[in-house]
């Protein structure tokens, strides 16, 4: 059942775990499937929310991550932070970067107040990458 036309906000806490990195995978999946994205962004989604907390992963100083899901159709916004090590933000000159921007629509890391978050934002009307 689609749920195209009705914003919603998702919230999920895991330890700062590879053991549990699934977990967003398959929510951000699972969202995107009920909004009507193709199976190729919803693949791509879930790429990019595995390496948004791949990035956070190592550096969640209280070990955990938190994922906000904002749904406002055709739109999906994955908010994911963690609180860091004074001064840290991810290089985004890296492989990792530079693969999560390529897969989505818009990625960013901001930090306040010791808390990092990168958030990707997707579109369920985007054309197909060539």
């Amino acid at each position: 059942m689609s749920s195209i036309g009705r914003s919603a906000e998702v919230r999920l806490s895991i330890p700062a775990d590879s053991a549990y990195i699934a977990v967003p995978r398959s929510v951000v999946g699972n969202l995107a499937a009920r909004n009507d994205f193709t199976v190729d962004l919803i693949d791509d989604l879930r790429i990019a929310v595995d390496e948004a907390c791949s990035l956070l992963l190592p550096q969640a100083v209280d070990g955990v991550l938190d994922l906000v899901y904002r749904i406002d159709p055709p739109l999906l916004t994955v908010s994911t932070s963690a609180v860091v090590p004074n001064g840290w933000m991810p290089d985004t000159s890296s492989f990792g970067w530079t693969v999560l921007t390529a897969l989505v629509e818009s990625a960013a890391a901001e930090i306040l107040d010791g808390r990092l978050t990168i958030t990707v934002t997707a579109s369920a009307t985007a054309s197909e990458k060539a």
